[in-house]
């Protein structure tokens, strides 16, 4: 159902004069909703080109330009990338909604080298003069957290300075937070999870991106129940995760948003590593599912048409 601009949840921190601005800004970016669904683009960083070439994945993926052209021709509630990306491509794609990512890391340095850290790459400011020198439509910022790492007290002083700085402006924020190091054995825990939601909370985010929980002999769609109650105000959205079968990527999305109550998705890899046509098919699929309410059968039926 759609929502109005009265019934926003307006952040405190936002100050008065731009209040109309965050609204406006979180009623395009959930499509009027409430819901987000996010198109992920920030992996060529984070997995480098593993998620763009290979087997199974088509050779449209290894062009960075792929992700702009699905962002372009798609249905989606905002695209996720780079800066340096965005302004390498931007020009010839005006009319995408964009969030820029403030941090990424690869994946080369392993946990049982070194616990994770993603170090901030530029502040809220220079996005902000980015997006008034450009023209383009940027709506968001988003930051990783690794609760446990042993680096987490200034991925978490950092986090907290985003959120604040955004909202400053208008902008939404997305948390991707995601407890990993030496000191988590099980990055899958539902109560872990619940605690991640309940971090980013604290942080004042409006949205937050966790992974879907995993426990042997529960259902996931009820134990993840317990991560959107404790993330209160602030909203969940699942990551998307790797590549698999649709129609079983579509029953687990609405089994998220429709049984546990996540506020959307943030997906890449499920998207991206399609050919353009398929790609877009998809993301309109999940966009279905997310913003319009539609069922699997619906969406697997967007999926299918040619």
């Amino acid at each position: 159902m759609p929502i109005k601009a009265n019934e926003v949840i307006v952040p405190l921190d936002v100050p008065k004069a731009l209040r109309e601005k965050y609204i406006s800004n979180y009623l395009e970016i959930t499509r009027k909703t409430g819901r987000l669904m996010l198109f992920a683009g920030d992996q060529k960083v984070e997995h480098l080109n593993d998620d763009f070439y290979g087997e199974g994945i088509h050779p449209d993926d290894n062009s960075p330009e792929h992700l702009f052209r699905i962002a372009s021709r798609a249905k989606i509630g905002v695209f996720a990338t780079q800066l340096g990306l965005i302004a390498r491509y931007g020009m010839r794609y005006s009319d995408v909604p964009y969030l820029v990512k403030l941090n990424s890391k690869t994946n080369l340095v392993k946990t049982s080298q070194s616990d994770p850290f993603s170090q901030q790459w530029l502040d809220v400011q220079q996005v902000v003069d980015f997006r008034d020198n450009s023209g383009l439509n940027i709506l968001a910022v988003g930051y990783t957290v690794y609760p446990g790492s042993e680096y987490e007290a200034e991925m978490l002083r950092q986090a907290a300075q985003i959120v604040y700085n955004a909202h400053q402006y208008g902008l939404i924020t997305v948390l991707w937070v995601y407890p990993r190091g030496k000191a988590v054995t099980d990055e899958k825990d539902p109560h872990l999870i619940a605690g991640a939601t309940g971090v980013a909370a604290c942080l004042g985010s409006d949205f937050v991106k966790v992974n879907y929980p995993k426990k042997e002999g529960y259902e996931s769609a009820e134990i993840f129940k317990e991560a959107i109650q404790a993330a209160g105000s602030t909203k969940v959205i699942c990551a998307g995760g790797s590549s698999v079968d649709v129609e079983s990527f579509l029953k687990r999305l609405h089994d998220q948003i429709h049984v546990s109550g996540a506020a959307g998705n943030a997906t890449g890899r499920n998207i991206h590593q399609k050919s353009l046509d398929d790609a877009i098919r998809m993301c309109n699929a999940i966009y279905a599912i997310t913003v319009e309410g539609a069922s699997v059968e619906e969406a697997l039926m967007i999926y299918h048409s040619k």
